[in-house]
């Protein structure tokens, strides 16, 4: 009997060979501390069927002035704020079909471990490219708190990142609380400059039969390094700015400026350097993302059927579908999703991208002068802007 036929499909004998296939990126994401559950998200989209966003309270810190404790100073009293995070579920769902054609033609081979191991893998990036468009959006939000968080958590770095880069990023962002950092999302390339620096270890992995092989992740720092192409990178043209120089250096180019073009000086002249400009090539712009323990709150949520069958008898001569669905809720910790500008009940990537949807955690008070909001400082979160 085929395994893949509909009608002998087995549901959660099926999800359970899926969860058996390591899920390597979530499992480290997990061990660095990242990617933590959240006892009141699983509460309430547990209590309250059907829901696909929440607000949940996020409880304040103690703050205010102590006094002189003189015998003579009255002691003034303050309570703590109770913040609100606003929080959204994200539903994904996918078909894969198999045609009855394809088994003849390879001798009846059973491509169902084959499926397993796929379906696994591509719930990982899923998963993945649902974090990155959160960061995305995270860092594109703006208003005059927000901004603040967005600048003091953003770490450009003119050139390719060296050894104290990550260092400094985190102390820029969060000051004595940068040891909570543990993670660094990359592209390829800048953790291809890094391996070059001997910056980067690669972890191992052991499979099923014994084999040690080295994996994608390695740390940097000590800190979970995970490279992921599908992380955006900005084209840069080249960019013309007055110089500063006072005095001509040995082998600069300097440029003349007319309308809108600029021409190499053949012989730089000091009585016209105030005239001239330097310019900062074409480049490629990387972002690397930083994230600490408990940044990210998980939650993976129940659908109804996670994975099913379809057989259509008729179609290509007979094919098999399998269907996933999955719900599961990020909440970036001290930053709320607003919900200001989406179409349906779950998020795109897209809109999870848009700044407008997102805001740092406050007391909310109709006036903005008069919320109080987090300390942007306990908010594990930063990004690092390179050219490699």
């Amino acid at each position: 009997m085929r395994k893949f036929d509909s009608k002998s499909f087995n549901e959660k004998a099926f999800k359970y060979s899926v969860d058996r296939v390591p899920n390597l990126k979530k499992n480290e994401l997990r061990k660095s501390k990242a990617l933590k559950g959240n006892e009141d998200i699983r509460k309430v989209f547990a209590d309250e069927d059907g829901t696909a966003y929440a607000r949940i309270a996020m409880r304040g810190l103690l703050e205010g002035q102590a006094v002189n404790y003189d015998g003579q100073t009255d002691i003034p009293a303050s309570t703590t704020k109770t913040f609100e995070q606003g929080v959204i579920v994200v539903g994904r769902a996918k078909g894969f079909v198999e045609k009855d054609f394809s088994y003849d033609v390879t001798g009846g081979k059973d491509f169902m471990e084959n499926v397993v191991e796929q379906v696994a893998w591509y719930k990982e990036n899923v998963d993945e490219d649902t974090l990155l468009s959160i960061l995305k959006g995270i860092f594109a939000m703006t208003g005059v708190k927000n901004k603040e968080f967005v600048d003091k958590h953003t770490s450009n770095v003119i050139g390719n990142m060296i050894a104290t880069t990550l260092n400094s990023a985190t102390n820029k962002a969060c000051g004595d609380n940068k040891k909570k950092f543990t993670l660094v999302f990359m592209h390829s390339d800048v953790s291809t400059n890094l391996e070059n620096l001997n910056l980067i270890e690669r972890l191992k992995y052991t499979d099923k039969d014994g084999i040690t092989r080295d994996l994608e992740l390695g740390t940097w720092n000590g800190k979970l390094v995970i490279i992921d192409d599908s992380i955006p990178t900005t084209e840069v043209a080249d960019i013309y700015n007055k110089t500063t120089d006072t005095a001509l250096v040995a082998g600069k180019e300097y440029y003349t400026k007319s309308g809108s073009n600029y021409t190499l000086v053949a012989t730089p002249d000091v009585a016209n350097i105030a005239t001239y400009y330097e310019k900062d090539p074409a480049h490629t712009e990387y972002i690397t993302y930083v994230l600490g323990d408990g940044s990210i709150s998980y939650e993976d949520l129940k659908v109804k059927v996670p994975y099913e069958m379809s057989r259509d008898a008729s179609k290509n001569g007979g094919q098999d579908t399998l269907y996933i669905r999955q719900r599961a809720c990020f909440a970036p910790f001290g930053i709320s999703y607003e919900k200001v500008s989406q179409a349906t009940a779950s998020p795109t990537n897209e809109e999870l991208a848009n700044g407008a949807n997102w805001c740092i955690v406050n007391s909310g008070e109709a006036q903005e002068n008069d919320r109080s909001y987090i300390n942007h400082k306990a908010i594990p979160i930063a990004r690092i802007i390179s050219r490699g």
